[in-house]
């Protein structure tokens, strides 16, 4: 099983998002993607061991992903704040990667029904438990 986590301005997600995906052991290889380097570094602070920054890493990695984590800013172009390229925006949703979406109201995005009040913790704990062994 393949994971990638993407994520950008100082990688807070994505470091939470690996610290609990190395909690539950699952047998899979990790490969963490930073828009910038300091969200890279975050990333690797919170034990990934692979990882990358930039569009192109993102654009070659994507269709080869089992799942994609990250802010749900990572399919929409231009979002957290210009990070995301229209390129990165389509690989992802391009990828045949099961999606698992963190909601975020930044940036002038909000999903209806979603329930933004939950602490950052239980969201990524709800994205998380997405992910099954196959």
């Amino acid at each position: 099983m393949k994971i990638m986590i993407i994520d950008g301005q100082g990688g807070r997600i994505g470091k939470i998002l690996v610290e609990e995906l190395l909690k539950k052991d699952l047998p899979c290889s990790l490969l963490v993607i930073g828009t910038n380097a300091l969200a890279t570094a975050a990333m690797l602070k919170g034990g990934a061991q692979e990882a990358a920054t930039g569009e192109n890493p993102v654009i070659f990695n994507a269709p080869d992903m089992d799942y994609i984590l990250g802010p749900i800013g990572i399919c929409l172009a231009n979002s957290l704040n210009g990070e995301i390229t229209p390129r990165m925006a389509e690989a992802v949703s391009s990828s045949r990667a099961r999606k698992i979406l963190i909601p975020m109201s930044k940036c002038n995005h909000f999903v209806a029904g979603t329930d933004t009040s939950l602490p950052l913790n239980e969201l990524i704990r709800i994205a998380i438990n997405e992910i099954k062994i196959v």
